[in-house]
């Protein structure tokens, strides 16, 4: 693995990588370097923003390089459950899209062992990897206005539930009771990056 830094000011660093795996290893690498005042994930790139005072660009990759064999595994504990009902609108096109019974897609969905690889679009919202590689389709031509909240979907190699309602051009599976966005909590996320999610019938 190796990683690939373009510069983003003065008081930051922009880490592409081409595996979207090492992502979360690589942000906490870089959280524990000397002046790193904070990293975002994201698909394949981890900005990294640190004190120039304390540290370089340069030495943030170092770091990063010295450590690419020995990245920290995914937090122990037992993975957030989400109970969904798959009834969504895009469960039968999806099923014969991927050349699937709409029963054999939901065991495949609900097979997957996924991780909160970054979060954004909205907060709360958690892209999770680990979709089988089957179930990988392409967005909507023409997105939705208004995606129910709770609605659980796929998009490349991604799925993720919808915190609130909002417009989003996801192939919506299904749709979970569960608060993904609940700002009396502490987090107010409920799938943080890092986190492991298991996905149940309903």
């Amino acid at each position: 693995m190796s990683v690939h830094l373009l510069p983003y000011g003065e008081r930051a660093v922009l880490v592409e990588v081409a595996d979207p795996a090492t992502l979360l290893g690589l942000s906490d690498v870089a959280d524990r370097a000397a002046g790193v005042l904070e990293t975002v994930p994201a698909a394949r790139t981890l900005l990294v923003r640190f004190d120039p005072l304390i540290t370089s660009a340069k030495a943030i990759g170092a770091a990063l390089e010295s450590h690419r064999t020995d990245l920290p595994a995914p937090p122990p504990g037992d993975p957030v459950e989400l109970l969904v009902h798959y009834d969504g609108p895009d469960l039968t096109g999806v099923a014969d899209e991927v050349g699937l019974s709409v029963e054999a897609l939901v065991r495949q969905h609900t097979a997957g062992d996924y991780l909160v690889a970054f979060c954004g679009f909205a907060p709360g919202f958690a892209y999770l990897s680990g979709l089988d590689p089957a179930l990988h389709v392409g967005r909507l031509a023409e997105p939705r206005t208004d995606v129910p909240a709770g609605s659980v979907g796929v998009a490349g190699e991604f799925t993720g539930v919808y915190p609130r309602s909002s417009p989003g051009g996801w192939r919506l599976l299904g749709r979970t009771d569960a608060p993904l966005w609940d700002t009396t909590r502490e987090p107010a996320a409920l799938l943080t990056p890092g986190t492991r999610v298991r996905f149940r019938p309903a």
